[in-house]
Formats: C-alpha cells, structure tokens, sequence
C-alpha cells in the first residue's frame, strides 16, 4: 500500500493522539499538529519509534495566517492530502449569567471557526488527491444533547454538524467525503478536569449509565476515524455517527 497523507489537529493529547497513533499504524504520513509542543513532538517520537512516519508542526487554528502558513508549506511538500482529522477544540465551565462575549468568542473561534480554517487551507491538497476524506469531532452534546453550563461548547458542536453536513454536499462531485464523529463520554485530559468537565468521580459515576457499561477510551474514537477515511467507507458522506455505547439510544 502506497503511503498517504493525514493532518490532525489538536494531536497532542487524548482523542487527537491516539487518532494520529492508529493512522500512522495505517500506514499514513502523519502531520501532528498541536499548540502543545511537548505533547506533540512526544507523539511524533512514538509513531517514529514503531519504525512509522509523522512530523510535527505547531498550529494554533485561531490564527488564520498561521494555519494558511503551515498548510501551504505541508501542500508544497506533499501536494496531496488523503486525510484530514479536525479534533482541536476545548470546553469550559461557562454559566450564562456571567458569559462574558470574549468566552463565547473564543469557544466558537477554536472549536468551530477553527475547524474552518483549516479546512478551508487543507482544500488544494483534498482535491489534489484521488479519493480524500475528512472528519470532524462533534459530541453528543450539541449533536444530541444538552449540557448545563457550557452553551458555548454545545453550540459550537452543533454547528460542527452543520459543517459536516453542508460540506459533504458541497465537495461531494469533487471525490471529497465529509463525515463526522459525536463521542460519548471518553476519559481524556478535558473529561478528567473537574472543573470544567466531569472530574475522575464524575467519570465512574456516569460509568454506571452507560449501557456497554464503561466510559469510552479515545482508542475507541480513532479507530471509527481511520475506518471513516479509508475506503471500506467509500459510501459514506455527511453522517454524523455517535459513538458513545449506546448513551444516547438509551435515553
């Protein structure tokens, strides 16, 4: 098999690390990209230390002339892009009584906005190839669900869906599929904070609900995007799949 070329956004931590690990292990050149520059050179030295190929590149998707910077330099390497995984995003405790515009702003331009921009400079290289494929991370909540305090967050992945959905048709003719994924609860670095998500205790305790009976892992989230961006999806566009065993069929 031919080696293809993915891009991950926010790659360095939780769903976007272990995203990046299961393409690399599918054989893509993977492009890292993270504002955790740690966490994001870490990744790269794994998927290199199993003899696989990834390279690390600092992105804040806020920044569009940063996010067109890096895009250009990757497409003038590369030329093509096989994938794309849109994950970046971040999640607060933001009670509506005292959201401050700026808060609002700032979940909105990350989670969604964000996602735009690097879409939207990622294009030459999806058209450029044969078959391309992007994901974006939604949530069940904004997808499905409500959820106290953090309007801004379910906002933002609603409007996810509505990304997904507009661009499948729009790049349908083009050979580009777009489909999304709404996790359930994952343990991860944003889930596990107590403060602006469920905490440990939180997590065991929504544990108990879930009809699979446990939370989900982020390995549990890559492997459905590797499936949706290879071609055993080729039929597939616009959909955004929940994957939460079985929360939100339950209710």
């Amino acid at each position: 098999m031919s080696q293809r070329t993915a891009i991950v956004t926010g790659a360095g931590i939780g769903l976007g690390r272990a995203t990046a690990l299961a393409l690399a292990e599918a054989n893509y050149h993977v492009i890292v990209t993270d504002i955790l520059d740690d966490e994001g050179a870490q990744v790269v030295a794994e998927i290199q230390k199993c003899g696989l190929s990834a390279e690390f590149h600092h992105v804040d998707v806020t920044n569009t002339e940063a996010v067109n910077r890096v895009l250009t330099d990757v497409l003038d390497r590369f030329v093509t892009l096989e994938a794309l995984v849109l994950n970046a995003g971040i999640a607060r405790t933001l009670p509506l009584s005292s959201l401050e515009d700026a808060d609002w702003d700032q979940t909105l331009d990350v989670n969604l906005k964000g996602m735009m921009r690097v879409f939207r400079a990622s294009l030459p290289g999806l058209l450029e190839a044969d078959k391309s494929s992007v994901v974006c991370i939604s949530s069940i909540v904004g997808a499905v669900l409500g959820w106290s305090e953090h309007i801004p967050y379910v906002a933002s992945k609603g409007g996810v869906m509505g990304l997904v959905r507009s661009a499948a048709l729009e790049f349908a003719s083009k050979g580009i599929r777009v489909n999304g994924i709404a996790p359930g609860v994952i343990r991860s670095a944003q889930t596990l904070d107590p403060i602006n998500s469920l905490g440990e205790e939180g997590l065991a305790a929504f544990a108990q609900t879930v009809p699979l009976g446990r939370v989900g892992n982020p390995e549990d989230i890559a492997d459905v995007a590797v499936f949706l961006l290879s071609d055993k999806a080729r039929y597939l566009t616009g959909q955004v799949i929940a994957v939460d065993g079985g929360t939100t069929v339950s209710l």
